[in-house]
């Protein structure tokens, strides 16, 4: 499985000092930023055995805490990958952050092999994170011979020294760490690293610090509770009555009959996009846990494919793909590969040949027991690291992370019930291997808790317990962006004309359903990896998002019907804003659609269409 973080933002710092890694050595900071932000480089070892020379200069980024110090707090980010200075920008955030850990003097640096610490580079690999996997295999390789010896030095356990590298130098006896994702396994394989060093853990969707499974069997065996959580309350019966089964039959099938469609551009071409079993799940069904678009269209795209109709999926697929070429400085896939590819645990030792690698996998695969990809074939292993890491060069044996005991220290973790690349069930396991663990669960969130749970629940539950109270074991269910979107129409004349009736009531039907699509490509813009400037409708023409704004030129959800115009969120008088609703107005043209104008309303849509007064739903 591609793991993938969250957006990463910039952080720009200006002057940098340098320290060697040393007990209580106290880290020569100087000023680099806005807010009292200050940073200076610490130097390790490359190899800490010494057997192969060289250093890293790891970025560090220190935000003091004014007022009353209550210790120092390490910002982990995921990936692996991302650099923390750049993904917490603790200049740029912080008054936020401040407020959030009162007391606290955060800590951000970027890892080996991130941001500005030796920043690894593979650009096939990084430009082509969607390869069909035999070519990504090839490109893992490559990556390695780009790499060269240095990659056998990027593992969990040699980012676990350096974090208590920093700790040394900064002059610091105990450092809390908060992690997400990766960052959770980072942080946990600290604690059982350097025990007597954590004084206390924050883990946002906890990734097992063991390393992921070589055939990603948790993963599997868990994704139909996360998918079906975003269903949960008749959320997706407008498009689905059985979300869960439909996306594991599509997978089953597409993986013995990859689908093809013609997809619209925005430039208002076509191309044509084909996906295989592996991609619909590592790509588009994954990562509904963080983009909201995705999860708003996703269960009436695929109820269309299962019935012979692709063309909305492969935009999904196509979509996610253009929003998942991050740039190696917001996550190097270079690092990513060393780390996941060292880490292991596979099917073969780290020194075997690469020539005997394929037959232990197969052989390894072959002998899973009944059930252990749960409703998915057994190619869905494929998704786990042991495919992707084939082709990893042999390299010696090295040492792990640490056995342990974990700290008696205070442990908040967080779970959000539809996260499906850190299933729930990790959070569980972990919060209960921590004498003082405490659990969190988030209904209606995906991955990334704190930064997706719109009721607030989880920021509050960590001042609760940063102060020393109780916190909740269960939020109330957060609103979704977008809420999933009713199933796409097989044509024009199939629509319901309503009141209206004929093809003004037809016409109107398509524009509701074409703004509600609208809306979840908004969503699509606003939580993607990356920005994108203009999404093609399903059937041409483009929305360009702006904020909590789109615009609309010939946008059609519905072959025939074209809308253009400027919607913005609606913003109630009291109560909440989400699942957000847009209002504003467009005009209505399109070879099958009455031609007029209308003006779209929080839950109606009402003008003129071919000469007529109309009124009807949104």
């Amino acid at each position: 499985m591609r793991l993938r973080g969250l957006i990463v933002l910039t952080a720009l710092c200006a002057a940098l000092g340098a320290v060697n890694a040393a007990p209580a050595a106290g880290a020569l900071f100087v000023p680099c930023g806005a807010n009292g932000l200050e940073c200076v480089t610490v130097n390790v070892p490359l190899d800490r055995s010494g057997g192969t020379p060289g250093t890293v200069s790891l970025h560090v980024e220190e935000l003091p805490a004014p007022g009353m110090p209550r210790g120092v707090l390490f910002l982990i980010a995921g990936g692996p990958g991302q650099a923390s200075s750049g993904t917490f920008a603790l200049g740029a955030n912080a008054v936020d952050l401040r407020g959030e850990y009162p007391g606290y003097t955060l800590i951000a640096f970027d890892p080996r092999g991130t941001g500005r610490s030796g920043l690894l580079r593979c650009p096939e690999l990084q430009a082509d994170p969607f390869a069909e996997l035999t070519r990504e295999q090839a490109l893992v390789a490559k990556c390695a011979t780009e790499t060269g010896p240095s990659r056998a030095f990027y593992s969990t356990r040699d980012h676990v020294d350096d974090i208590d590298a920093v700790r040394r130098a900064l002059g610091v006896d105990k450092i809390a760490l908060w992690g997400t994702s990766y960052g959770t396994q980072l942080s946990v394989a600290y604690a059982l690293t350097y025990p007597s060093h954590v004084e206390r853990l924050l883990l946002d969707s906890v990734a097992d610090p063991a390393g992921r499974d070589p055939f990603a069997r948790d993963d599997l065996q868990q994704m139909p509770k996360g998918l079906a959580s975003l269903c949960s309350g008749g959320l997706c019966r407008a498009a689905t009555s059985n979300f869960v089964g439909e996306v594991v039959t599509l997978a089953n099938r597409m993986a013995a009959h990859p689908v093809t469609s013609k997809v619209a551009t925005p430039s208002g071409g076509t191309r044509t996009v084909r996906a295989t079993g592996f991609d619909f799940l590592s790509g588009a069904v994954l990562d509904s846990d963080l983009n909201a678009g995705l999860a708003a269209e996703l269960p009436a795209a695929v109820h269309a494919a299962l019935r012979g109709r692709a063309r909305a999926l492969l935009r999904l697929i196509q979509l996610d793909r253009e929003t998942a070429l991050t740039s190696a400085e917001d996550l190097s896939m270079g690092l990513f590969t060393a780390t996941v590819c060292d880490d292991g645990p596979f099917p073969w030792h780290p020194e075997t040949p690469l020539a005997q690698r394929p037959g232990l996998l197969a052989a390894a695969r072959s002998a899973l027991p009944p059930g252990s990809t749960g409703r998915f074939g057994i190619w869905a292993t494929d998704i786990g690291p042991a495919a992707f890491c084939l082709l990893w060069p042999p390299q010696a044996r090295r040492p792990g992370i640490g056995s342990g005991p974990l700290p008696n220290v205070p442990v908040l973790v967080f779970a959000g019930k539809r996260d499906l690349r850190t299933p729930a069930s990790n959070a569980a396991a972990i919060a209960a291997r921590f004498p003082q663990g405490r659990l969190v669960t988030v209904p209606g969130v995906g991955h990334a808790v704190l930064g997706a749970d719109f009721t607030r629940c989880a920021q509050n539950a960590v001042g609760i317990w940063l102060s020393g109270g109780v916190p909740p074991s269960r939020c109330p269910r957060s609103p979704l962006l977008v809420n999933p979107i009713g199933a796409f129409p097989v044509s024009f004349a199939t629509l319901k004309p309503g009141r209206a009736g004929g093809a003004r009531g037809r016409t109107l039907a398509a524009v509701a359903k074409t703004v509600r699509e609208a809306a979840a490509s908004w969503a699509f813009s606003l939580t993607g990896f990356m920005q994108v400037h203009a999404i093609a409708g399903l059937y041409g023409g483009t929305i360009r998002a702006s904020g909590t704004t789109f615009v609309l030129k010939g946008y059609s959800t519905v072959a025939g019907v074209r809308i253009s115009g400027s919607l913005r969120l609606y913003r109630p008088d009291s109560g909440s804003a989400l699942p957000a609703r847009f209002v504003g107005s467009v005009r209505v043209d399109g070879t099958k659609a009455s031609h007029g104008r209308l003006a779209v309303g929080p839950s109606a849509l009402s003008g003129r269409l071919g000469g007529r007064r109309v009124h009807g739903p949104a």
